[in-house]
């Protein structure tokens, strides 16, 4: 595959976009409340037939390298605008940790999250004073807790303003602002330095890059001589037969549910890894580990696995009935016009990638969790 063209930046039209369709819903407590925030109906409607361009009349049997090249030749766009759909609906379903997780006997649902971010600043070594990258940040949960759990300086990047500005009204809620910032700007083409930071890390972010090497590049450029560079990494097995339907029709669901532009195998993403410069320190598919409750349990809606009663009303809403509910009452709340429109599709689309998703992990064809961890040589 040919290096990727980079999109051109333009923060006055982000912001610009951003301010007419979000309005002040980014001042609001949870994803619920911003969702009724008052988003404009046009930028919406704008937001949802850019994103949807790609996956529209479109299906797995039909999907050729032209049409993947073209997510690729968009990325940036593609991802901002996913989330600009997205953010709401995750944070209602999720909470601001956007990402998956191992999960403990009797470990409730944010402690086994903020365990998952803890263990990847523990085998990066990271540690009070360091200053350190969050590559994706999101609304800035794991930057939040691996703040507090290290004492390190964590700058937060991120292409998507909405974000940005949750992020940032979170940690000040939080008193962190003296320890936290947040960037905008395409991490394929970083705004820092050479040399800036003291480690870098990415949780499930680095999977919308339109190339794995390249965002790797761009990482390693940033990071100091002798830094370290961790990943929880979106990756298809080596089990994935781009060749059988069946795959075919899951990574596809998985990429069109979750914002992504090109997702690739293992073994390609340990090759970008090495071959950006890298010296390997450790990796893993920590979900392959024999884990008796599995990662994808909250989206297979598996309340046997359930372990804190304060967890039902998270798993609740992961379930195809919970799914439906909220289709239903998304659909009705845009028909009164108290929701935007192009949300239920989108939470419809979400909830295809939540049925792609524990189809992969069941068949062992993807992990949300492939862990790598190296070091930029002296």
């Amino acid at each position: 595959m040919a290096p990727a063209t980079l999109e051109q930046e333009n923060h006055t039209r982000d912001a610009e976009f951003n301010r007419v369709l979000h309005g002040k819903s980014s001042e609001a407590q949870g994803g619920f409340a911003a969702m009724l925030g008052g988003k404009d109906a046009a930028a919406q409607k704008a937001a949802v037939e850019e994103y949807f361009k790609h996956w529209d009349n479109k299906d797995a049997a039909d999907e050729t390298e032209e049409t993947r090249a073209a997510r690729r030749a968009e990325y940036a766009t593609l991802t901002r605008h996913y989330y600009n759909l997205a953010t709401d609906l995750y944070e209602y379903g999720w909470g601001t940790s956007f990402h998956f997780c191992r999960f403990a006997q009797g470990e409730p649902f944010h402690q086994a999250i903020a365990r998952h971010e803890h263990y990847l600043a523990h085998t990066m070594g990271i540690k009070s004073g360091m200053k350190v990258l969050d590559v994706g940040c999101g609304v800035g949960g794991p930057a939040r807790e691996i703040c507090k759990f290290t004492d390190a300086n964590v700058v937060g990047f991120n292409n998507n303003d909405y974000q940005i500005q949750r992020a940032t009204r979170y940690v000040e809620r939080e008193g962190l602002s003296d320890k936290m910032s947040f960037v905008k700007g395409d991490f394929m083409q970083m705004n820092f330095p050479d040399n800036s930071f003291d480690a870098v890390y990415a949780i499930e972010a680095t999977c919308h890059a339109p190339e794995l090497e390249g965002v790797y590049k761009e990482i390693l450029r940033v990071l100091k001589p002798g830094g370290v560079f961790g990943v929880y990494e979106w990756l298809m097995t080596d089990e994935y037969d781009n060749d059988n339907a069946e795959h075919r029709k899951i990574r596809l669901g998985i990429e069109q549910g979750d914002g992504i532009s090109n997702m690739v195998k293992v073994s390609e993403g340990l090759a970008a890894f090495k071959n950006a410069g890298f010296e390997m320190i450790h990796h893993e598919d920590l979900a392959a580990r024999p884990d008796v409750i599995p990662w994808y349990y909250p989206l297979a809606g598996s309340f046997k696995h359930m372990t804190s009663p304060w967890d039902f009303f998270t798993i609740a809403r992961m379930t195809w009935w919970g799914r439906g509910i909220a289709h239903r009452f998304v659909g009705a709340l845009e028909t009164v016009g108290l929701a935007p429109k192009g949300t239920q599709k989108t939470a419809d689309s979400l909830a295809l990638a939540g049925d792609c998703l524990v189809a992969g992990g069941e068949k062992r064809l993807f992990t949300p969790m492939y862990l790598m961890v190296g070091r930029k040589p002296e």
